[in-house]
């Protein structure tokens, strides 16, 4: 769970084919050759052209259950508000790179406007459409990054194979992983509905959003549960009620991203 640090104030953060009857105005020991004259030449054609068709393709098919092993990676002591990146560590270590949660941590985009607030309510601050916003170390105020930002960053270490699965069902989701691709997913500290809503304008915009945010990695899923690494319980393989969990997902704008 994500906690907001003021001076003050901590506010936690789917054919068959089949044959038919002969035609009553066949002849059962008409020759080959005889049936072809009685067809036009424009119907013959399109008789060859639809056999010569190559079947197609069949749809990919969802495993019924899967769990992906991920490296577990822990967001603290570093890194208090560092989740989104900290996630992200662990699906790009998955994927081959060697990375740390530091380098991301560097290198994720960051909306430096700063925290300007009243009597303990937030007034303007960041946008972590565009980037993280506050302090992602906890030493002062911090709070989130969301999906462009992360996109972005899987392709500076993996060119072009990026995929932001955001505001998709969560049945598309679900088949990503069963590919063999965890994924970041945006969810509370708890998996359950947020309940610490806050609003603050910037550049002109009202940007509401819940404080208990935080983002997890998506390694697996059966018919019942989704399963989790959780970078700040530090808990791997976590398994998490799929009822409960696509709630607080969907809550959270449906953001996932993830690469192939």
């Amino acid at each position: 769970m994500r906690n907001l640090l003021f001076i003050s104030l901590l506010i936690p953060l789917l054919g068959c084919g089949h044959s038919e009857p002969a035609s009553p105005l066949q002849k059962p020991d008409m020759a080959s050759k005889d049936l072809d004259a009685q067809i036009p030449v424009k119907a013959k054609k399109v008789q060859q052209k639809a056999t010569a068709q190559s079947p197609k393709t069949p749809a990919a098919v969802k495993k019924e259950s899967v769990i992906i092993d991920v490296p577990l990676i822990r967001q603290n002591p570093e890194l208090k508000y560092g989740c989104e990146v900290t996630s992200l560590t662990m699906v790009l270590r998955h994927a081959g790179v060697q990375v740390g949660k530091m380098d991301l941590y560097n290198a994720v985009k960051k909306d430096n406007d700063p925290l300007i607030r009243s009597k303990g309510d937030i007034l303007k601050w960041g946008n972590p459409a565009e980037g993280f916003v506050g302090d992602m170390t906890g030493k002062s105020a911090g709070y989130a990054v969301f999906d462009k930002p992360i996109e972005e960053l899987v392709n500076k270490y993996l060119p072009g194979r990026a995929v932001n699965l955001s505001g998709q069902n969560f049945e598309a989701i679900l088949m990503h992983v069963s590919k063999g691709y965890p994924a970041v997913v945006w969810t509370t500290g708890d998996y359950r509905l947020p309940d610490r809503w806050e609003s603050w304008t910037h550049s002109g915009k009202t940007i509401k959003t819940p404080l208990d945010l935080h983002a997890v990695v998506l390694v697996g899923y059966d018919e019942q549960f989704v399963i989790l690494n959780d970078p700040l319980s530090g808990k791997k393989q976590v398994k998490v009620s799929k009822e409960r969990f696509i709630s607080s997902w969907k809550a959270l704008q449906s953001r996932a991203v993830s690469y192939q």
